[in-house]
């Protein structure tokens, strides 16, 4: 499967495994969405179950709470991660703190779906990375996967959660993976090794980062797309790096990260949304406190600019092997 038709079985799975299931948002009915993730949805499960919203980020999710609270489960879609700002109220101060404010008597098991970041030429308004924006929210968990067989796992357990999910999903890799080399056609998912995908149900644990690539040299911390950027990388200088696939930024595996940094005793984070303020900073400060007396070299940090999404610079903007390589021999040379 391509990472679309994954996603597309998770909604499936979980549509037919558990009635209280919900899914809408704009255009996700009739039409299956933009990207087309929930296609064929409502002719299976009917217009109660899977149906169009208005356009209304607000009101998508404000009333995903109240079915939330109700005791459904609903999995919502915003169009594009640029457009769920209307919503940011809603989630920040009602969705991520309902169990707090009823001492654990209500919970919000609400999944926002969304697709993010770069690489198809969507302009600043389809194009930008905003993970750091909930992270910083307590009661909110934020996952983004890589493969197609993380996205169907992940969103099945993102789903199961009694908690509310953002569900980043990486649009430059519904297709095919990314490699940073824009210059080089797409590889479909049918011919990866990481497009293999079981069917029926299965999840995956949110909070547990996965090792994508194993190595001596240096610890790469990336998510998304970054993460097939870190590898080409990896591969192109020839430098021994263990890529850590994060897969969950909230909750975080610490262990995994700590195991691996302090085998290394060096780190790059990558990440392709700006740099200051963004999650990598926060990792920066995380492998710092955990793992200073094993570092032999100070922590990089490779990101995209502090500037509005450029379009006409897209490929700059974006992290790449290039960028990525010079960061891992700089830190193989502290």
């Amino acid at each position: 499967m391509n990472m679309i038709e994954a996603l597309r079985d998770a909604h499936d799975v979980m549509l037919e495994r558990d009635p209280d299931v919900v899914v809408y948002g704009e255009d996700v009915g009739y039409f299956g969405g933009v990207f087309r993730v929930t296609a064929g949805l409502q002719k299976k499960y009917g217009q109660n179950r899977v149906f169009d919203a208005p356009i209304s980020e607000g009101g998508i999710v404000g009333t995903a709470i109240g079915m939330a609270a109700y005791g459904l489960k609903p999995c919502v879609e915003i169009q594009f991660a640029d457009y769920i700002f209307p919503a940011y109220d809603q989630i920040t101060q009602e969705a991520s703190r309902i169990r707090y404010r009823s001492a654990g008597e209500f919970t919000c098991p609400i999944t926002i779906r969304t697709p993010t970041g770069g690489g198809i030429f969507g302009g600043q308004t389809h194009s930008q990375s905003p993970e750091a924006c909930f992270t910083h929210v307590s009661g909110i968990k934020v996952v983004q996967p890589c493969t197609p067989y993380d996205a169907k796992g992940l969103l099945i357990s993102a789903i199961e959660d009694p908690d509310p999910v953002i569900f980043l999903e990486p649009k430059r890799l519904y297709n095919g993976p990314f490699d940073g080399h824009h210059e080089k056609p797409l590889t479909p998912w049918s011919k990866h090794e990481d497009g293999k995908v079981p069917e029926g149900y299965y999840n995956i644990p949110l909070g547990k980062a996965d090792i994508k690539r194993s190595g001596s040299d240096v610890t790469v911390l990336a998510y998304g797309t970054m993460v097939y950027v870190a590898k080409a990388a990896a591969e192109e200088t020839g430098i021994d790096a263990e890529v850590i696939d994060l897969r969950s930024l909230i909750p975080l595996d610490l262990d995994t990260i700590n195991e691996s940094v302090q085998k290394t005793g060096r780190c790059v984070i990558i990440h392709e949304a700006t740099q200051t303020g963004g999650f990598a900073g926060e990792l920066l400060a995380l492998v710092e406190e955990r793992c200073f007396y094993h570092l032999e070299a100070p922590i990089l940090r490779v990101c995209g600019w502090d500037t509005p999404y450029p379009h006409a610079q897209e490929w700059a903007y974006l992290p790449g092997p290039e960028r990525v390589g010079a960061a891992l021999r700089e830190v193989m040379e502290g």
